[in-house]
């Protein structure tokens, strides 16, 4: 079966839906930790999943964003290793904020849900130069 493309948007274009991811995830670091709901016995699984899902969704649109005339792999780590240090300022940024704490883990759960991310969804990336996953 093979896959369909989008078409690609226009370089300057591709950038804005990682500039809105970081823009809802700084704002929601910026929550004072009394603002913050509560989900009882599910509270770390939601947050911390939300931590890999939303990170996971910025290192795409960081991979959709780089530029097609570098090979996929350098996109696929640059889209990593971009993700990765926005997560860390986005902890220095939490330690900032009234009743939150930075976490090493919390980065660690970013990188992991970018990496898994990009090994899901990647190959389909419009900006990808694959032709096919079969």
């Amino acid at each position: 079966m093979a896959h369909m493309k989008l078409p690609s948007l226009p370089p300057p274009l591709r950038w804005v839906p990682a500039f809105v991811l970081m823009a809802i995830i700084f704002a929601l670091s910026s929550l004072p930790g009394d603002n913050l709901p509560y989900f009882g016995f599910w509270d770390v699984l939601l947050k911390k999943g939300g931590h890999a899902l939303g990170y996971g969704f910025l290192g795409l649109a960081y991979f959709s964003a780089l530029p097609r005339r570098l090979s996929f792999s350098y996109r696929w780590f640059l889209a990593l290793f971009m993700t990765v240090l926005f997560a860390l300022s986005d902890e220095f940024h939490q330690s900032f904020v009234e009743g939150r704490a930075s976490s090493i883990g919390d980065v660690v759960i970013d990188g992991f849900g970018a990496a898994v991310a990009l090994m899901i969804a990647a190959p389909y990336s419009s900006n990808s130069n694959s032709k096919s996953m079969s």
